[in-house]
């Protein structure tokens, strides 16, 4: 029955988010609706809501199943977004991941499945 999830993450700036999501991420942005943000990649969807709260963002975030997770870590690495603490590494659960932090502070982890 249920077919998808879509993470919906704080956005502190509008033209900022918009700026990092396209230029960084490569995401092609769809809309803002009073600075609710949709974006989308790959067919994967990211949604973002409004907040003057600068804490919002730091607990926020997503986990993003991908394929080829060297490959997009190499892309990420390379823009100089990946989390200080978080390059790609193969993880007891069976997940090869990476996390980079957005503009705002939200979390993004990317995971592929080792098997």
């Amino acid at each position: 029955m249920l077919q998808s999830a879509v993470p919906m993450l704080a956005s502190l700036n509008e033209e900022a988010s918009v700026k990092f999501y396209t230029e960084k991420l490569g995401f092609t942005f769809h809309s803002s609706w009073d600075g609710y943000l949709i974006f989308s990649r790959d067919g994967v969807f990211i949604h973002m809501w409004p907040t003057k709260d600068p804490e919002h963002p730091k607990v926020t975030g997503c986990y993003i199943h991908v394929t080829e997770v060297d490959k997009l870590y190499a892309e990420l690495k390379e823009k100089g977004i990946v989390h200080p603490n978080g390059d790609l590494t193969d993880m007891p659960w069976g997940m090869r991941q990476f996390s980079i932090l957005d503009n705002d502070g939200n979390i993004i982890h990317f995971g592929e499945d080792e098997d």
